[in-house]
């Protein structure tokens, strides 16, 4: 799947790292999202890793260091395979087992729609605006920003998926880390979850700015 059509995606990964995008803009010590300029979208990394790499243990990971900076942060999670929200024998369950389209339910704290139907990255994004940061699980051939998940030797083709901008490593394989360094990529170690974080934060401009 292709990010946003017609729009540049020129910049490099390289870039991501040499050119931190929160660097122009240090007055501005909020959450990323525009402020009284109308509907933004939000910054957006994808982490990106081939299946049981620890991509869910590590969105989970981050989370709280971005709320802690103020964030409101939506998660999209692309599944290979279908997939049951809704309990079985639930209401929602017997209305989508009677033949329902899409059900909805809400309460007055949640939420839920379920088609049954397939949604576009950018679709499941504009659920999201008025999140302050989007983390998406998968999607590798997406367009936006990412962090590649990178356990073992075979995992290092998710370094040529579209701009990776840093990848996190199991530290101690030292070809691991040279293919990363190589490409002028940012390495973390897969437990540095502080300083992932602390990039994801320091890069929010640029993240939500890629496509534009």
């Amino acid at each position: 799947m292709s990010g946003k059509s017609g729009r540049s995606r020129s910049r490099s990964a390289g870039q991501a790292v040499s050119h931190p995008a929160g660097h122009t803009r240090q007055r501005d010590a909020s959450p990323a999202r525009s402020r009284g300029t109308g509907p933004t979208t939000p910054p957006v990394c994808q982490i990106v890793g081939y299946k049981n790499s620890g991509k869910t243990t590590l969105i989970c990971s981050l989370l709280p260091y971005l709320r802690e900076r103020g964030c409101k942060v939506g998660v999209i999670k692309h599944d290979a395979h279908d997939f049951e929200a809704d309990r079985e024998h639930t209401d929602t369950w017997r209305h989508r087992q009677s033949g329902a389209e899409a059900v909805a339910i809400t309460s007055p704290r949640r939420t839920a729609v379920i088609e049954e139907r397939g949604s576009t990255l950018e679709e499941l994004l504009a659920l999201m605006s008025g999140c302050d940061y989007v983390l998406v699980e998968g999607f590798k051939t997406a367009g936006y920003p990412k962090l590649a998940l990178i356990r073992s030797e075979q995992d290092l083709p998710l370094l040529e998926a579209p701009n990776i901008a840093a990848a996190a490593v199991w530290l101690g394989n030292r070809e691991l880390e040279e293919a990363v360094q190589t490409r002028g990529i940012r390495l973390f170690g897969i437990d540095d979850t502080a300083g992932i974080a602390g990039w994801l934060w320091q890069q929010r401009y640029f993240f939500q700015n890629f496509n534009i």
